[in-house]
Protein backbone atom coordinates (compact mmCIF):
# COMPACT_ATOMS: atom_id res chain seq x y z
CA UNK A 1 0.00 0.00 0.00
CA UNK A 2 3.02 2.32 1.16
CA UNK A 3 4.68 1.58 -2.23
CA UNK A 4 1.60 2.48 -4.19
CA UNK A 5 0.67 5.58 -2.73
CA UNK A 6 4.21 7.01 -3.54
CA UNK A 7 3.98 6.45 -6.77
CA UNK A 8 0.88 8.02 -7.18
CA UNK A 9 2.51 11.19 -5.29
CA UNK A 10 5.33 11.31 -7.80
CA UNK A 11 3.06 10.95 -11.57
CA UNK A 12 2.94 12.88 -13.91
CA UNK A 13 0.77 15.94 -13.75
CA UNK A 14 -1.26 17.90 -16.66
CA UNK A 15 1.17 21.22 -17.93
CA UNK A 16 0.00 24.20 -16.40
CA UNK A 17 -0.83 26.03 -19.44
CA UNK A 18 -2.62 22.88 -20.85
CA UNK A 19 -5.27 22.44 -17.91
CA UNK A 20 -4.48 25.13 -15.09
CA UNK A 21 -7.97 24.21 -13.08
CA UNK A 22 -6.32 19.89 -13.17
CA UNK A 23 -3.16 21.10 -12.29
CA UNK A 24 -3.92 23.34 -9.42
CA UNK A 25 -5.78 20.39 -8.00
CA UNK A 26 -3.32 17.71 -8.73
CA UNK A 27 -0.11 19.94 -7.32
CA UNK A 28 -2.37 20.14 -4.39
CA UNK A 29 -3.14 16.49 -3.88
CA UNK A 30 0.10 15.06 -4.88
CA UNK A 31 2.44 17.47 -2.98
CA UNK A 32 0.65 16.35 0.07
CA UNK A 33 -0.99 19.48 1.10
CA UNK A 34 -4.39 18.24 1.33
CA UNK A 35 -6.92 15.73 0.12
CA UNK A 36 -10.67 15.65 -0.71
CA UNK A 37 -13.18 14.44 2.50
CA UNK A 38 -16.85 12.66 2.24
CA UNK A 39 -18.04 16.20 2.71
CA UNK A 40 -18.74 17.84 -0.67
CA UNK A 41 -16.42 20.98 -0.58
CA UNK A 42 -14.47 20.21 2.34
CA UNK A 43 -10.31 19.09 2.44
CA UNK A 44 -8.35 17.86 5.00
CA UNK A 45 -5.18 19.66 5.05
CA UNK A 46 -2.15 17.66 5.51
CA UNK A 47 0.94 17.54 7.51
CA UNK A 48 2.81 19.07 4.55
CA UNK A 49 -0.01 21.42 3.85
CA UNK A 50 -0.49 22.63 7.67
CA UNK A 51 3.10 23.11 8.28
CA UNK A 52 3.23 25.69 5.24
CA UNK A 53 0.27 27.13 7.02
CA UNK A 54 1.63 27.34 10.21
CA UNK A 55 4.41 29.57 8.96
CA UNK A 56 2.63 31.99 7.32
CA UNK A 57 0.31 32.20 10.32
CA UNK A 58 3.39 32.60 12.64
CA UNK A 59 4.42 35.35 10.03
CA UNK A 60 0.71 37.42 10.17
CA UNK A 61 0.41 36.60 14.26
CA UNK A 62 3.75 38.22 15.44
CA UNK A 63 3.02 41.43 13.23
CA UNK A 64 -0.34 41.12 15.22
CA UNK A 65 1.30 41.10 18.46
CA UNK A 66 3.86 43.78 17.46
CA UNK A 67 1.34 46.07 16.84
CA UNK A 68 -0.37 45.46 20.47
CA UNK A 69 -3.17 42.48 19.23
CA UNK A 70 -3.90 40.01 21.57
CA UNK A 71 -5.44 36.52 20.25
CA UNK A 72 -8.76 35.29 21.89
CA UNK A 73 -11.66 32.65 20.69
CA UNK A 74 -15.15 33.03 20.29
CA UNK A 75 -18.05 30.22 19.81
CA UNK A 76 -18.65 28.81 16.70
CA UNK A 77 -22.05 29.04 16.96
CA UNK A 78 -24.55 32.49 16.57
CA UNK A 79 -28.10 32.60 17.70
CA UNK A 80 -30.32 33.06 14.81
CA UNK A 81 -31.92 35.98 16.54
CA UNK A 82 -28.79 37.67 17.62
CA UNK A 83 -27.32 37.10 14.01
CA UNK A 84 -30.52 39.01 12.42
CA UNK A 85 -30.12 42.19 13.90
CA UNK A 86 -27.55 44.42 11.85
CA UNK A 87 -29.82 44.11 8.41
CA UNK A 88 -27.40 44.65 5.90
CA UNK A 89 -25.07 42.20 7.20
CA UNK A 90 -27.73 39.57 7.00
CA UNK A 91 -28.59 40.37 3.55
CA UNK A 92 -25.03 40.07 2.82
CA UNK A 93 -24.25 36.46 3.62
CA UNK A 94 -27.64 35.16 3.83
CA UNK A 95 -26.92 32.69 0.71
CA UNK A 96 -23.63 31.10 2.60
CA UNK A 97 -25.25 30.42 5.74
CA UNK A 98 -25.28 27.24 7.13
CA UNK A 99 -28.03 26.43 10.11
CA UNK A 100 -27.85 24.23 12.76
CA UNK A 101 -31.55 22.97 13.33
CA UNK A 102 -31.31 19.64 15.57
CA UNK A 103 -28.67 19.01 18.47
CA UNK A 104 -29.11 16.27 20.72
CA UNK A 105 -32.15 14.43 19.08
CA UNK A 106 -34.18 17.15 19.81
CA UNK A 107 -35.08 20.06 17.47
CA UNK A 108 -33.65 23.63 18.77
CA UNK A 109 -36.28 26.33 20.01
CA UNK A 110 -34.20 28.71 17.99
CA UNK A 111 -31.65 27.88 15.09
CA UNK A 112 -28.09 28.09 15.64
CA UNK A 113 -26.16 29.78 12.38
CA UNK A 114 -22.51 28.25 11.99
CA UNK A 115 -20.49 31.60 11.89
CA UNK A 116 -19.67 32.75 8.53
CA UNK A 117 -17.40 35.66 10.10
CA UNK A 118 -18.17 36.45 14.19
CA UNK A 119 -19.01 40.33 13.82
CA UNK A 120 -22.12 39.21 15.79
CA UNK A 121 -20.82 36.95 18.61
CA UNK A 122 -17.64 39.56 18.81
CA UNK A 123 -19.46 42.76 18.94
CA UNK A 124 -22.30 40.96 21.76
CA UNK A 125 -19.59 40.67 24.15
CA UNK A 126 -17.51 43.76 23.44
CA UNK A 127 -20.99 45.26 24.11
CA UNK A 128 -20.54 43.78 27.75
CA UNK A 129 -17.04 44.36 28.12
CA UNK A 130 -16.57 47.78 27.45
CA UNK A 131 -18.00 50.37 29.51
CA UNK A 132 -15.40 53.48 29.54
CA UNK A 133 -12.75 55.00 27.27
CA UNK A 134 -10.40 53.71 29.50
CA UNK A 135 -11.15 50.12 28.26
CA UNK A 136 -10.24 51.34 24.29
CA UNK A 137 -8.99 50.58 22.25
CA UNK A 138 -10.00 46.61 22.14
CA UNK A 139 -7.79 45.08 20.04
CA UNK A 140 -8.48 41.17 19.29
CA UNK A 141 -7.83 38.48 16.59
CA UNK A 142 -8.51 35.17 16.68
CA UNK A 143 -7.56 32.24 14.02
CA UNK A 144 -10.63 30.06 13.53
CA UNK A 145 -12.67 27.67 11.09
CA UNK A 146 -15.69 29.61 9.56
CA UNK A 147 -18.34 28.00 7.11
CA UNK A 148 -19.61 29.64 3.87
CA UNK A 149 -21.74 27.52 1.71
CA UNK A 150 -20.21 27.76 -1.28
CA UNK A 151 -21.90 25.71 -4.93
CA UNK A 152 -18.65 25.42 -6.47
CA UNK A 153 -15.50 24.41 -4.85
CA UNK A 154 -11.84 24.16 -4.99
CA UNK A 155 -8.98 23.28 -2.50
CA UNK A 156 -7.99 26.38 -0.01
CA UNK A 157 -8.93 29.09 -3.08
CA UNK A 158 -12.94 28.05 -1.91
CA UNK A 159 -14.08 25.67 0.63
CA UNK A 160 -17.68 24.99 2.69
CA UNK A 161 -15.09 24.97 5.63
CA UNK A 162 -11.70 26.70 5.64
CA UNK A 163 -9.15 28.24 8.23
CA UNK A 164 -8.31 32.07 8.90
CA UNK A 165 -7.64 35.01 11.05
CA UNK A 166 -10.44 37.34 11.98
CA UNK A 167 -9.52 40.57 13.95
CA UNK A 168 -12.33 43.01 15.30
CA UNK A 169 -11.04 46.27 17.40
CA UNK A 170 -13.13 48.44 18.92
CA UNK A 171 -12.35 52.85 19.14
CA UNK A 172 -13.27 55.30 20.50
CA UNK A 173 -12.98 57.77 17.47
CA UNK A 174 -13.82 57.30 13.54
CA UNK A 175 -9.95 58.34 12.84
CA UNK A 176 -8.33 55.75 15.25
CA UNK A 177 -10.66 53.14 13.49
CA UNK A 178 -9.62 54.36 10.04
CA UNK A 179 -5.73 54.13 10.66
CA UNK A 180 -6.15 50.77 12.28
CA UNK A 181 -7.64 49.49 8.90
CA UNK A 182 -4.86 50.61 7.03
CA UNK A 183 -2.33 49.71 9.25
CA UNK A 184 -4.05 46.23 9.05
CA UNK A 185 -3.98 46.37 5.44
CA UNK A 186 -0.38 47.31 4.95
CA UNK A 187 0.74 44.34 7.29
CA UNK A 188 -1.51 42.20 4.95
CA UNK A 189 0.48 43.52 2.28
CA UNK A 190 4.02 43.13 3.45
CA UNK A 191 3.60 39.76 4.19
CA UNK A 192 1.93 38.95 0.57
CA UNK A 193 5.18 40.30 -0.76
CA UNK A 194 7.98 39.97 1.56
CA UNK A 195 6.67 36.42 2.75
CA UNK A 196 5.02 34.89 0.46
CA UNK A 197 6.46 36.34 -3.06
CA UNK A 198 2.83 37.26 -4.27
CA UNK A 199 2.82 41.40 -5.73
CA UNK A 200 -0.28 42.73 -4.85
CA UNK A 201 -2.64 45.94 -5.56
CA UNK A 202 -4.23 47.47 -2.62
CA UNK A 203 -7.01 49.86 -2.33
CA UNK A 204 -10.47 50.56 -1.41
CA UNK A 205 -13.56 48.29 -2.86
CA UNK A 206 -16.79 49.81 -4.19
CA UNK A 207 -19.73 49.77 -2.91
CA UNK A 208 -21.07 46.71 -4.62
CA UNK A 209 -18.10 44.77 -3.77
CA UNK A 210 -17.46 46.18 -0.24
CA UNK A 211 -18.05 43.52 3.30
CA UNK A 212 -21.53 43.17 4.37
CA UNK A 213 -22.44 45.97 6.87
CA UNK A 214 -19.27 47.71 6.31
CA UNK A 215 -19.16 51.46 5.96
CA UNK A 216 -15.81 51.15 3.88
CA UNK A 217 -13.63 47.64 2.43
CA UNK A 218 -9.91 47.95 1.67
CA UNK A 219 -8.32 44.80 0.07
CA UNK A 220 -4.92 43.14 -1.44
CA UNK A 221 -5.40 42.03 -4.57
CA UNK A 222 -3.14 39.36 -6.49
CA UNK A 223 -2.81 38.50 -10.38
CA UNK A 224 -3.19 34.06 -10.97
CA UNK A 225 -1.97 33.15 -13.80
CA UNK A 226 -5.26 32.68 -15.67
CA UNK A 227 -5.82 36.36 -15.80
CA UNK A 228 -8.18 36.04 -12.90
CA UNK A 229 -7.61 38.43 -9.45
CA UNK A 230 -7.36 37.04 -6.23
CA UNK A 231 -8.82 38.74 -3.04
CA UNK A 232 -5.95 38.26 -0.74
CA UNK A 233 -7.18 39.84 2.35
CA UNK A 234 -9.82 42.40 3.45
CA UNK A 235 -9.72 45.21 5.92
CA UNK A 236 -12.92 46.93 7.20
CA UNK A 237 -14.35 49.83 8.44
CA UNK A 238 -17.02 49.05 10.22
CA UNK A 239 -18.52 52.45 11.37
CA UNK A 240 -20.69 52.20 14.45
CA UNK A 241 -23.06 49.72 12.57
CA UNK A 242 -22.46 47.47 14.51
CA UNK A 243 -21.98 48.97 17.29
CA UNK A 244 -25.46 50.24 16.84
CA UNK A 245 -27.01 46.90 16.43
CA UNK A 246 -25.33 45.38 19.28
CA UNK A 247 -25.44 48.42 21.66
CA UNK A 248 -21.58 48.87 22.45
CA UNK A 249 -21.60 51.79 23.99
CA UNK A 250 -18.70 53.44 26.12
CA UNK A 251 -18.38 56.70 28.42
CA UNK A 252 -16.31 59.51 27.68
CA UNK A 253 -13.96 61.76 28.71
CA UNK A 254 -16.54 63.99 28.59
CA UNK A 255 -19.20 62.18 30.84
CA UNK A 256 -21.19 61.42 27.10
CA UNK A 257 -22.45 58.25 26.32
CA UNK A 258 -21.00 56.78 22.41
CA UNK A 259 -21.16 54.06 20.49
CA UNK A 260 -17.79 52.63 19.66
CA UNK A 261 -15.97 52.22 16.22
CA UNK A 262 -15.30 49.16 14.98
CA UNK A 263 -12.89 47.54 12.52
CA UNK A 264 -12.67 43.73 11.00
CA UNK A 265 -9.58 42.38 8.78
CA UNK A 266 -9.00 39.01 7.46
CA UNK A 267 -7.10 36.44 5.73
CA UNK A 268 -7.43 33.09 4.75
CA UNK A 269 -6.10 29.65 3.37
CA UNK A 270 -6.96 30.79 0.23
CA UNK A 271 -3.52 32.31 0.47
CA UNK A 272 -1.85 29.40 0.28
CA UNK A 273 -3.81 28.39 -2.29
CA UNK A 274 -2.37 31.50 -4.32
CA UNK A 275 1.21 30.77 -3.62
CA UNK A 276 0.63 27.24 -5.59
CA UNK A 277 -1.03 28.86 -8.46
CA UNK A 278 1.18 31.68 -8.59
CA UNK A 279 4.53 30.23 -8.84
CA UNK A 280 4.09 26.68 -9.21
CA UNK A 281 5.39 24.84 -12.86
CA UNK A 282 4.54 21.85 -14.40
CA UNK A 283 6.90 20.15 -12.47
CA UNK A 284 4.55 21.37 -9.48
CA UNK A 285 4.73 23.37 -6.10
CA UNK A 286 7.63 26.17 -6.05
CA UNK A 287 7.39 27.38 -2.57
CA UNK A 288 8.86 30.57 -1.20
CA UNK A 289 12.02 29.93 0.77
CA UNK A 290 10.20 31.85 4.21
CA UNK A 291 7.18 29.98 4.37
CA UNK A 292 8.96 26.37 3.17
CA UNK A 293 9.05 23.53 5.65
CA UNK A 294 12.24 22.12 4.50
CA UNK A 295 13.94 24.82 2.98
CA UNK A 296 16.86 22.97 1.72
CA UNK A 297 16.85 19.02 1.11
CA UNK A 298 20.34 16.82 1.42
CA UNK A 299 19.82 14.08 -0.86
CA UNK A 300 22.58 11.25 -0.37
CA UNK A 301 23.87 9.22 -3.61
CA UNK A 302 25.43 6.27 -2.44
CA UNK A 303 27.78 4.22 -5.04
CA UNK A 304 28.09 0.16 -4.23
CA UNK A 305 31.31 -0.41 -2.28
CA UNK A 306 31.53 3.20 -1.15
CA UNK A 307 30.38 3.73 2.64
CA UNK A 308 30.95 7.32 3.28
CA UNK A 309 28.58 9.01 2.03
CA UNK A 310 25.47 8.73 4.37
CA UNK A 311 27.62 9.82 6.94
CA UNK A 312 29.14 12.99 4.84
CA UNK A 313 25.70 13.76 4.45
CA UNK A 314 24.17 13.36 7.97
CA UNK A 315 26.90 15.93 8.87
CA UNK A 316 26.16 18.31 6.05
CA UNK A 317 22.97 18.43 7.89
CA UNK A 318 23.76 18.64 11.52
CA UNK A 319 25.79 21.97 10.42
CA UNK A 320 23.24 23.34 8.12
CA UNK A 321 20.08 22.78 10.62
CA UNK A 322 21.60 25.96 12.41
CA UNK A 323 21.48 28.33 9.21
CA UNK A 324 17.99 26.94 7.58
CA UNK A 325 15.08 24.62 8.01
CA UNK A 326 16.85 21.40 6.39
CA UNK A 327 15.58 17.47 5.36
CA UNK A 328 17.81 14.88 4.86
CA UNK A 329 16.34 12.11 2.80
CA UNK A 330 18.14 9.34 3.90
CA UNK A 331 15.06 6.63 2.89
CA UNK A 332 17.02 3.23 1.42
CA UNK A 333 13.94 2.40 -0.46
CA UNK A 334 13.86 4.90 -3.16
CA UNK A 335 16.10 6.00 -5.80
CA UNK A 336 17.82 9.44 -5.86
CA UNK A 337 15.80 10.83 -9.27
CA UNK A 338 12.59 9.84 -7.71
CA UNK A 339 13.29 11.64 -4.89
CA UNK A 340 14.61 14.56 -6.98
CA UNK A 341 11.43 14.00 -8.73
CA UNK A 342 9.32 13.88 -5.47
CA UNK A 343 11.19 17.11 -3.95
CA UNK A 344 10.61 18.86 -6.68
CA UNK A 345 6.68 18.16 -6.78
CA UNK A 346 7.12 19.36 -3.40
CA UNK A 347 8.33 22.37 -4.16
CA UNK A 348 11.50 22.43 -1.67
CA UNK A 349 13.65 25.63 -2.63
CA UNK A 350 16.95 24.01 -2.63
CA UNK A 351 17.75 20.45 -3.21
CA UNK A 352 21.57 19.56 -2.42
CA UNK A 353 23.11 16.29 -3.87
CA UNK A 354 26.03 14.44 -2.42
CA UNK A 355 27.88 11.57 -4.13
CA UNK A 356 31.14 10.17 -3.98
CA UNK A 357 32.13 11.74 -6.57
CA UNK A 358 31.28 15.25 -4.93
CA UNK A 359 32.67 13.69 -1.71
CA UNK A 360 36.28 13.49 -3.86
CA UNK A 361 36.31 16.59 -5.12
CA UNK A 362 34.84 18.42 -1.82
CA UNK A 363 32.03 19.71 -3.54
CA UNK A 364 28.34 20.04 -3.38
CA UNK A 365 26.06 20.27 -5.96
CA UNK A 366 23.32 22.45 -5.25
CA UNK A 367 19.38 22.81 -7.71
CA UNK A 368 17.20 25.42 -7.26
CA UNK A 369 13.66 24.82 -7.51
CA UNK A 370 12.81 28.00 -8.92
CA UNK A 371 15.28 27.81 -12.27
CA UNK A 372 15.55 24.34 -11.85
CA UNK A 373 19.32 24.82 -12.11
CA UNK A 374 22.44 23.47 -10.90
CA UNK A 375 25.81 24.27 -10.34
CA UNK A 376 28.95 22.87 -7.74
CA UNK A 377 29.49 24.59 -4.39
CA UNK A 378 32.30 23.86 -2.41
CA UNK A 379 31.89 21.91 0.56
CA UNK A 380 33.08 24.68 2.88
CA UNK A 381 31.51 27.26 1.43
CA UNK A 382 27.96 25.74 1.91
CA UNK A 383 26.56 27.09 5.33
CA UNK A 384 27.51 30.11 4.89
CA UNK A 385 25.87 30.30 1.07
CA UNK A 386 23.17 28.75 1.73
CA UNK A 387 21.02 31.46 3.04
CA UNK A 388 22.71 34.12 0.41
CA UNK A 389 21.09 31.64 -1.87
CA UNK A 390 17.98 31.12 -0.16
CA UNK A 391 17.51 34.98 -0.23
CA UNK A 392 18.04 35.22 -3.58
CA UNK A 393 15.29 32.30 -4.53
CA UNK A 394 12.39 34.55 -2.65
CA UNK A 395 13.34 37.32 -4.26
CA UNK A 396 13.33 36.07 -7.45
CA UNK A 397 10.32 34.58 -7.12
CA UNK A 398 8.92 38.14 -6.22
CA UNK A 399 10.33 39.46 -9.22
CA UNK A 400 9.08 36.88 -11.45
CA UNK A 401 5.56 37.12 -10.32
CA UNK A 402 5.98 40.88 -10.48
CA UNK A 403 7.16 41.28 -13.83
CA UNK A 404 4.56 39.25 -14.70
CA UNK A 405 1.45 41.03 -13.06
CA UNK A 406 3.05 44.48 -14.60
CA UNK A 407 2.90 42.96 -17.96
CA UNK A 408 -0.53 41.81 -17.91
CA UNK A 409 -1.89 44.81 -16.47
CA UNK A 410 -3.81 46.84 -19.40
CA UNK A 411 -4.72 50.88 -19.76
CA UNK A 412 -8.08 51.14 -21.20
CA UNK A 413 -9.63 54.52 -21.45
CA UNK A 414 -12.66 53.74 -23.56
CA UNK A 415 -15.70 51.35 -23.23
CA UNK A 416 -13.97 49.34 -26.33
CA UNK A 417 -10.58 48.83 -25.41
CA UNK A 418 -12.00 48.57 -21.70
CA UNK A 419 -14.36 45.55 -22.96
CA UNK A 420 -12.16 44.09 -24.76
CA UNK A 421 -9.72 43.79 -22.34
CA UNK A 422 -11.90 42.55 -19.81
CA UNK A 423 -13.60 39.79 -22.38
CA UNK A 424 -9.57 38.58 -23.29
CA UNK A 425 -8.95 37.63 -19.00
CA UNK A 426 -4.97 38.75 -19.47
CA UNK A 427 -5.23 40.42 -16.10
CA UNK A 428 -6.23 43.55 -14.42
CA UNK A 429 -7.36 46.35 -16.65
CA UNK A 430 -7.09 49.68 -15.21
CA UNK A 431 -9.58 52.35 -16.21
CA UNK A 432 -10.89 55.78 -15.33
CA UNK A 433 -14.25 54.65 -13.20
CA UNK A 434 -17.33 56.96 -12.57
CA UNK A 435 -17.99 54.74 -9.22
CA UNK A 436 -21.71 54.25 -10.09
CA UNK A 437 -22.72 50.90 -8.56
CA UNK A 438 -25.50 50.63 -12.12
CA UNK A 439 -21.95 50.97 -14.22
CA UNK A 440 -20.10 48.23 -12.53
CA UNK A 441 -22.87 45.64 -12.94
CA UNK A 442 -23.51 46.64 -16.73
CA UNK A 443 -19.83 45.78 -16.97
CA UNK A 444 -20.38 43.00 -15.00
CA UNK A 445 -22.92 41.71 -16.92
CA UNK A 446 -21.03 42.24 -20.30
CA UNK A 447 -17.73 41.00 -19.03
CA UNK A 448 -18.16 38.82 -15.96
CA UNK A 449 -15.54 41.56 -14.63
CA UNK A 450 -16.08 43.75 -11.77
CA UNK A 451 -14.19 46.18 -9.74
CA UNK A 452 -11.50 44.55 -7.51
CA UNK A 453 -9.52 47.62 -5.70
CA UNK A 454 -9.83 51.47 -6.70
CA UNK A 455 -6.40 52.83 -6.96
CA UNK A 456 -6.82 56.46 -6.52
CA UNK A 457 -8.62 59.56 -7.56
CA UNK A 458 -9.01 60.64 -11.59
CA UNK A 459 -7.73 62.95 -13.29
CA UNK A 460 -9.53 66.31 -14.07
CA UNK A 461 -11.65 65.85 -17.40
CA UNK A 462 -11.08 62.16 -17.44
CA UNK A 463 -14.01 60.53 -18.63
CA UNK A 464 -15.41 57.00 -17.25
CA UNK A 465 -13.96 54.01 -19.78
CA UNK A 466 -17.01 52.49 -19.82
CA UNK A 467 -20.29 54.72 -19.73
CA UNK A 468 -18.98 57.98 -20.67
CA UNK A 469 -19.58 59.62 -17.83
CA UNK A 470 -17.47 62.23 -15.10
CA UNK A 471 -14.60 59.84 -13.79
CA UNK A 472 -14.23 59.69 -10.47
CA UNK A 473 -11.74 57.48 -9.49
CA UNK A 474 -9.09 55.10 -11.42
CA UNK A 475 -10.03 51.67 -10.23
CA UNK A 476 -8.34 48.65 -11.12
CA UNK A 477 -10.95 45.50 -13.14
CA UNK A 478 -10.70 42.22 -13.37
CA UNK A 479 -12.46 38.18 -13.59
CA UNK A 480 -11.69 37.00 -10.02
CA UNK A 481 -12.11 33.57 -7.95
Amino acid sequence: MAKGVEKKEVQRIPRKADDLSEWYTQVCLQAQLADYTPVRGCIAMRPYGFAIWELITAEFDRRFKATGHSNAYFPLFIPEGLFMREAEHVEGFAPEVALVTEGGGEKLTERLVIRPTSEVIIGTLYAKWIQSHRDLPVLINQWSNVVRWEKATRPFLRTLEFLWQEGHTAHATREEAAAEVQQMLNIYREVAESVLALPVISGRKSDNEKFAGAEATFAIEALMPDGKALQAGTSHELGQNFARAYDITFTDADEQVKHVWTTSWGVSWRVLGGVVMAHGDDNGLVLPPAIAPHQVVIVPIPRKGADDVLPAAQELARELAGVCRVRLDDRLEQSAPWKFNEWELRGVPIRIELGKRDLDSQVVTVARRDTLTKETIPRNEVAARIPKLLSDVQQALYERARVDRDARTTIANDRESLVSALQAQRGFVLAPWCEQPSCELDIKAQTGAVSRVIAGPADAGQRCGYCGQPAKVLAYFARSY
